[in-house]
């Protein structure tokens, strides 16, 4: 029996070598290459080398290689998990944070342990939108390479905490229509049903296959994406239209008020015109 061509030999090889890789990289877990830590970074590189060399070359052991892949597997899946169990192992692998700017100092020695230039510290401050030091109440260098940075309180964006207001909780949008096709699943965690959505769709004058991105809010609001760009679809307008007809309905009742003359009325409309000017500046936030 003829053997095998080399070319067939490296094509059966790649295949399997690419299960074998996907599946052990699958269980090891995946992370975005900024968030490797520099043993996962060598793992990756050795698992691909490993891959490379069993496949351009026929003549290799195929068991050899897949040997060397569950080696290279097992280590670092062994490791992550006494990591999860041993803070002072996970230090050891993976790395601290180090400290480059503490209650608005620069700490230089810091710098230098770790390799970094005053240019370099600078150059991370950008790409945080920072371009002054001094602007810094604490910047850590994390085990990844990225920096974290806290501004002075002063030079903090304001946030709804600091303007004393409340916010309802929010969950994040769900995608409830996708290539023209409903996802119940994404509706149920809204608690809402295809009643609904087709209702939404009737005031949009759309119908559910023209659809390429539906999205809804946890107001009951729908954001539609159709397959022809040339339709332009409006903004959702539910929250401003109760916003306005809540200010309309105040303002009614207070002109109710003036215009009567029977003084049981004009007591009961501004007692009401009160209450729902109360709840107006309660909720105006949300709906603004």
């Amino acid at each position: 029996m003829d053997p095998m061509p080399d070319w067939v030999i490296v094509i059966i090889k790649s295949l399997v070598l690419i299960v074998v890789l996907f599946t052990f990289t699958k269980i090891l877990g995946a992370k975005q290459l900024s968030q490797m830590n520099v043993f996962e970074y060598i793992t990756g590189v050795v698992l691909g080398g490993i891959v490379a060399i069993h496949t351009f070359d026929p003549q290799a052991n195929i068991f050899h290689g897949i040997l060397a892949l569950f080696i290279w597997f097992i280590i670092p899946f062994m490791i992550e998990k006494i990591n999860l169990k041993s803070k002072v192992f996970r230090d050891f692998t993976e790395g601290k944070s180090t400290v480059f700017i503490q209650d608005g100092k620069v700490m230089e020695d810091n710098l230098k342990k770790e390799g970094y230039s005053t240019d370099d510290l600078l150059e991370k401050l950008r790409e945080k939108d920072v371009f002054l030091a001094s602007d810094v109440e604490f910047a850590l260098l994390e085990p990844n390479g990225t920096l974290t940075v806290l501004p002075k309180r002063e030079n903090r964006p304001l946030t709804a905490k600091d303007l004393g207001i409340t916010l309802a909780p929010q969950k994040e949008p769900q995608t409830v229509i996708m290539d023209g096709k409903v996802i119940h699943e994404s509706l149920s965690n809204l608690n809402l049903n295809i009643n609904w959505l087709e209702t939404e769709l009737e005031k949009l004058n759309v119908s559910i296959e023209n659809v390429f991105l539906g999205q809804a809010d946890t107001d009951g609001q729908l954001y539609v994406d159709l397959f022809d760009d040339s339709i332009t679809v409006p903004s959702p307008t539910e929250k401003p239209l109760l916003l306005a007809t809540m200010k309309k309905c105040q303002a009614d009742l207070e002109l109710f008020a003036l215009s009567t003359e029977n003084q049981q009325s004009k007591a009961i409309y501004e007692r009401n015109s009160k209450k729902l000017e109360t709840a107006i500046n309660k909720i105006e936030a949300y709906l603004s």
